[in-house]
């Protein structure tokens, strides 16, 4: 694989299938790795260097870990345009760093709905995802920036396989 032009990646998934393969194939070729905790411990565990998102924010997971990415240091990361001079500058005078692609699934919502008996509403609607639908919305506008999202565990091997990081500016 040639020098990736992924060069930081924000990874938090609720499906982890995959996702240390496909994160050993991103540090293998120079991809940074910046995720959210149930992720990074996983990621951790399988010998992978991962750069935690609190690192990054310099703020903790809140409210029993409602609140992990939703930060201008990480959206920032994400919905700068680097083609625009101005932001350029922005981002480098508040700490921001690019982040250039976003491997995210959300929790599952209808599995938990479909197993609702006995559960209180309460559970429910802690399994609304928001930081993850935030952060895949977010990668998605910036597209043309050169930002890529993945959302599927199913999609890992092939991109990697058919489009080798570094292959385009927008392909994983």
């Amino acid at each position: 694989m040639s020098e990736s032009m992924v060069k930081r990646a924000l990874v938090s998934v609720a499906d982890k299938t995959g996702v240390v393969e496909l994160c050993q194939a991103l540090v293998a070729v120079g991809v940074t790795i910046v995720s959210t905790g149930g992720t990074a411990r996983t990621l951790e565990a399988a010998g992978l260097a991962v750069t935690a998102v609190q690192e990054v924010t310099g703020f903790p997971e809140v409210f029993g870990g409602r609140v992990k990415t939703l930060h201008p240091l990480i959206h920032g990361g994400l919905l700068m345009r680097r083609s625009v001079d101005a932001d350029v500058v922005e981002a480098a005078a508040h700490g921001i760093g690019a982040i250039d692609l976003v491997v995210c699934n959300l929790y599952p919502f209808e599995t938990v709905v479909a197993g609702r008996a006995g559960l209180s509403d309460s559970a429910v609607t802690d399994e609304i995802d928001i930081g993850g639908v935030t952060m895949i919305r977010a990668a998605a506008k910036a597209f043309c920036e050169g930002v890529t999202v993945v959302v599927d565990p199913a999609q890992y091997k092939a991109r990697v396989v058919r489009h080798p990081p570094g292959a385009c500016p927008h392909c994983l």
